[in-house]
């Protein structure tokens, strides 16, 4: 089944379900047909059928969700593992700078854990466990802040007010009138 907008079941609407496939095991107890069970449950009749062939095979358990198909696929080891070398950084694992891409995380969970995620799968993951993006500042190797306030507080105003006094005869005014 698909869910629109890329959304699935919550934890509530999980049980929910749930709680359909128990009371669909009491009326196959009961002794009910498909067709009044998925009736009464408003599902469909081969979803039904899918639940009591299973009913049949494995019992309740059978009928039991197997969970949500998104579960993290590394153990709580494996991210304390990957979050350590996630701090030792790049240059230690190979990259020629100081960067951690999404990418670059992918390809060291692939190396680390044998487990292939995908670049969104891979952010999700980070941000479940309370990692978040960062965006490096740029700034020059050689900039002097010092002289940077000397400019902002010294040079900028005098060029600012320089700017400001140009008279009517300025070419950055239109004439009065002219359009």
């Amino acid at each position: 089944m698909r869910y629109a907008q890329g959304g699935g079941l919550t934890d509530a609407g999980r049980a929910a379900r749930e709680r359909v496939r128990q009371q669909a095991v009491e009326r196959f107890e009961a002794g009910q047909k498909n067709a009044e069970v998925a009736d009464a449950l408003r599902v469909s009749e081969r979803s039904v059928e899918r639940w009591r062939r299973a009913w049949r095979e494995l019992g309740e358990a059978g009928v039991l969700s197997k969970g949500s198909p998104g579960r993290p696929r590394l153990s709580h080891e494996q991210i304390t593992r990957l979050e350590r070398e996630l701090e030792r950084g790049p240059l230690a694992h190979g990259w020629a700078d100081q960067r951690w891409t999404l990418a670059r995380i992918k390809t060291l969970i692939g190396r680390l854990f044998h487990v292939s995620y995908t670049v969104e799968g891979t952010w999700r993951l980070l941000k479940r466990h309370g990692w978040s993006w960062q965006q490096a500042a740029r700034r020059a190797i050689e900039r002097d802040d010092a002289a940077v306030e000397v400019w902002k507080q010294v040079t900028w105003p005098r060029v600012r007010a320089s700017r400001r006094s140009a008279g009517p005869g300025s070419s950055s005014r239109t004439k009065p009138g002219s359009r």
